[in-house]
């Protein structure tokens, strides 16, 4: 394993939806940065061969099978990451679920279903591993958002949960703070390797693509950047934030593309 700086020496990382796309590339450079990790999902192949490919290059990493919906999982999931590594430092929820349905044709089990796994799952997971933070000398936990927790998305269940995802991590900010424990959102945009982008509808890569101002999706292993400064000691005076890794997308997607159509208008107006 290529080593980093040692930005995260000495700290334990509990890492939801460590399978496959953000979770399992944090992993990666969390162990690099010095962190023993604990990978979880309920995908157990995806999420064992991550824990391997860590352990195999010489980092510290354990997988567990992990509903996020249920608390005694999160307990175990805790007290597996202190009997295992000795604490509990960080924590990022990143196991998610989508919706794909609008206000109009959305049937109540999915609603219930993404509200649960995105929101609820959140608040157990903070619930339950705070005690354990604590115990450790207080942490840094990170919540992943969307940009769908900023602004509209079709999706009526997947924008509810990750705009109350936002609004709880701010909460968790200041209800935690005594404890030595920040709490912080990142809200990533288009995320080409994951299976919520690969399993978009037809054209939605490229359109996607065409309405960021960068003019490219942003990849896993940046958003696993932004989640190292969050859990290092180098943002130790943020809480309470929320953070955009997006391209430019929410800062102006809407002029950026005005401004763009306007020139196309005004040259075509002029040949003719």
């Amino acid at each position: 394993m290529a080593q980093g700086d040692g930005r995260l020496h000495g700290k334990v990382a509990l890492i939801t939806g460590g399978a496959g796309g953000q979770g399992r590339a944090e992993a990666i450079l969390f162990a690099q940065e010095g962190a023993a990790v604990v990978l979880t999902d309920v995908d157990v192949k995806g999420g064992e061969e991550a824990a391997a490919a860590v352990r195999a290059a010489g980092g510290k990493a354990i997988f567990l099978r992990h509903d996020v919906c249920d608390p005694k999982a999160w307990q175990d999931c805790a007290d597996a990451a202190v009997s295992q590594f000795g604490g509990l430092h960080v924590l990022i929820n990143n196991a998610g679920t989508i919706s794909r349905h609008g206000i109009k044709t959305i049937p109540l089990s999915s609603w219930n279903k993404t509200l649960e796994v995105n929101l609820t799952g959140v608040m157990l997971g903070m619930q339950v591993c705070a005690p354990a933070m604590r115990d450790a000398g207080g942490g840094s936990i990170i919540n992943v958002s969307s940009i769908a927790g900023m602004s509209a998305h079709y999706d009526a269940a997947y924008c509810a949960s990750k705009w109350a995802v936002r609004g709880l991590t701010k909460t968790a900010a200041i209800d935690l703070v005594d404890w030595g424990i920040r709490a912080n959102s990142i809200h990533p945009g288009q995320i080409i390797e994951t299976s919520f982008f690969r399993d978009g509808a037809p054209g939605h890569t490229e359109s996607a693509r065409r309405s960021i101002p960068m003019q490219r999706q942003g990849t896993p292993q940046e958003c696993a950047y932004l989640a190292l400064f969050l859990a290092s000691d180098e943002s130790s005076f943020i809480t309470g934030a929320e953070i955009a890794i997006d391209g430019g997308f929410t800062a102006g997607a809407a002029i950026w593309m005005r401004s763009r159509m306007r020139d196309e208008l005004a040259k075509a107006e002029a040949q003719g």
